[in-house]
């Protein structure tokens, strides 16, 4: 727990050298009567409780432990400015608050955010008050609401079935950091492996003063610098195409695949009349991934996607991780299983996780957090979240596609619902506006519509049936596992690859959880037996694209983990790694 309170740089894409974790113990209460905004606790907060931020009361770690209905939150704590930020201006960052939120510093209001699952910030330089000040949060959760962007967050008080334990609250990092007036806001890195360029568009705040800016830029691999360049700001954000004059031996040496995980260095200093203002850090990988004839291709050679889906659930810290290294050793008990990707399901997640798949190499599909209800109001709010996870996670080499919609949640009758199918279609095309570099699949699992991948869950556990199953194209799309049509009718199959992105789902119980999966095994023995047969099943279609096996861990009541929830194996590794590689078994 030590280590995620003191914190890693929580914005692994956009790194300045000096920052203030406000990680940590913070006052805390339960406001049931929703008294505490008419009644102004911020401006004179006294609380009862004590939290450990950044873990939401609901968990273990956050001291509290408490998984009751609490909608309304408030938190407060005292921090003091470091003489050294003195004269710059001091931005307050917020990793991600479920779900909505009102910040006040020194009693005076901050910022407003709706989305529990991206980050914002707020300039309280003109709201500070010497060196001492007082920071106040209000989270409001809406527990019952179906219609909420919420992923897995059960709507009752007891998690089930699929369904697991709300988050309510702060649940990633706060931190400060100062800056100029005139500083780097964002940046956008677009590599492009066939021509040997990197894409850079830099955002710049402040940039309007009348002042002379400049850009400068650092490239470097392994510690030799391969590009540098300096450009003037004359807008608020500056594009330039670099080129990386550097060997690149066919890909084996510097492009990034899970393979060979290589990445570029950047540092990125504004300079205004000639003085350094800001220095950020950042890296990108030269990577890409296309679709060519229904083949899905990684760095334009064929690659079969072997993932398994992660829900990024902790024991003691539900959506947070106890630490960044359990964020890392989760990434590398997938690829000591054999496994290239993982599909993060319904969860954007910490930027720290896509961190750790950057660096050591594993392919990841970004999903958005779905509801279950269609409203026009849901529309509204999940459409501006999913783009604020779009942009946030852009730059990360290791996502390899977007997943805006899940087995049709929110949209439970797009099968005959226009407007549903709009909203499907709306999705795919806002993302594929801001993201041309990336495979966007409108509804994975079922009830497509427009898509560039076209992706299956089956839980059928007979080996014999998923091979004819997936024997053709024909026989896959006029399955319906489930009883649902792959395709909404109206929205033809124009010759997207196929994946199996749902299967699997082995119940095993293994020590003192109890719980369900989707079909059980009796004993180890049984359960590599299971496990080899469904996998046996997708290796052997000659149509399949790639799979996604469910499912990594075990989650409260589900017990359908290759490992437990607290990350034990539940067979050797190495026995699921032979099974993975499609080293075939016999019983």
């Amino acid at each position: 727990m030590t280590e995620m309170l003191r914190g890693e740089y929580p914005r692994p894409q956009l790194v300045r050298a000096d920052w203030l974790n406000l990680n940590g113990v913070w006052n805390f209460e339960f406001d049931d009567e929703a008294a505490g905004e008419r009644e102004k606790w911020y401006e004179h907060p006294s609380f009862s409780r004590t939290i450990q931020v950044p873990f939401c009361y609901q968990s273990k770690l956050s001291g509290i432990g408490d998984p009751s209905f609490h909608d309304i939150v408030w938190y407060h704590r005292n921090f003091t400015v470091p003489t050294a930020y003195q004269g710059k201006r001091l931005i307050l960052h917020f990793g991600a608050v479920d779900y909505e939120c009102k910040v006040w510093v020194n009693g005076r209001l901050a910022a407003i955010h709706e989305g529990g699952h991206t980050p914002f910030d707020a300039d309280i330089t003109d709201l500070l008050q010497g060196a001492d000040n007082s920071i106040v949060v209000k989270a409001v959760d809406y527990s019952r609401d179906a219609a909420l962007p919420r992923g897995k967050q059960y709507w009752e008080e007891t998690s089930a079935g699929i369904f697991y334990t709300r988050t309510t609250g702060i649940w990633q990092t706060v931190w400060i950091e100062p800056v100029h007036d005139l500083h780097i806001r964002r940046i956008r890195l677009t590599p492009d492996i066939d021509t040997n360029e990197v894409s850079l568009q830099a955002f710049v705040q402040g940039w309007d003063t009348g002042a002379k800016l400049q850009l400068k830029s650092v490239i470097s691999f392994a510690g030799q610098v391969v590009s540098e360049d300096s450009f003037s700001v004359t807008g608020k954000d500056e594009m330039r195409r670099i080129r990386l004059h550097d060997f690149n031996d066919h890909g084996l040496g510097r492009w990034w695949s899970p393979e060979r995980p290589n990445l570029y260095d950047l540092e990125l200093t504004l300079l205004v009349d000639g003085e350094a203002v800001d220095t950020v850090a950042s890296y990108f990988g030269m990577r890409k991934i296309s679709i060519e004839d229904g083949v899905v291709l990684l760095n334009n050679r064929p690659y079969y996607m072997k993932m398994v889906l992660d829900q990024g659930y902790f024991p003691d810290g539900l959506l947070t991780a106890p630490s960044d290294e359990a964020l890392k050793k989760d990434i590398e008990l997938t690829k000591e299983m054999g496994f290239n990707g993982a599909r993060k399901h319904q969860k954007i997640e910490d930027p720290r996780y896509l961190y750790w798949a950057d660096r050591l190499g594993l392919l990841v599909w970004g999903e958005m957090a779905n509801a279950f209800r269609f409203t026009e109001t849901y529309a509204g709010q999940i459409t501006r979240e999913w783009l604020q996870a779009v942009e946030r996670d852009y730059n990360h080499p290791c996502i390899v596609a977007w997943v805006p919609l899940n087995e049709s949640w929110g949209v439970t009758n797009i099968l005959v619902s226009p407007a549903e199918q709009q909203h499907a279609l709306a999705l795919y095309h806002m993302t594929k506006s801001l993201d041309m570099s990336r495979p966007v699949i409108s509804n994975d699992g079922w009830e497509l519509v427009k898509t560039d991948l076209v992706t299956i869950h089956d839980y059928e556990w007979r080996k014999e049936v998923l091979a004819d199953r997936y024997s053709t194209v024909e026989q896959a799309l006029q399955a319906k596992p489930g009883n649902r049509w792959i395709l909404v009718p109206g929205y033809p199959y124009e010759g997207q690859p196929l994946l199996l992105t749902e299967f699997g789902g082995i119940s095993f119980q293994k020590g003192n959880q109890e719980g369900w999966g989707y079909s059980g095994a009796s004993n180890e023995e049984d359960f590599e037996r299971r496990l080899a047969d469904v996998l046996q099943g997708a290796l052997a279609s000659p149509v399949l694209q790639g799979f996604c096996y469910t499912q990594l861990t075990d989650v409260e009541q589900e017990i359908n983990g290759l490992l437990t929830y607290d990350r034990q194996p539940k067979i050797p590794l190495e026995k699921i790694r032979e099974i993975v590689q499609g080293r075939l078994y016999s019983f």
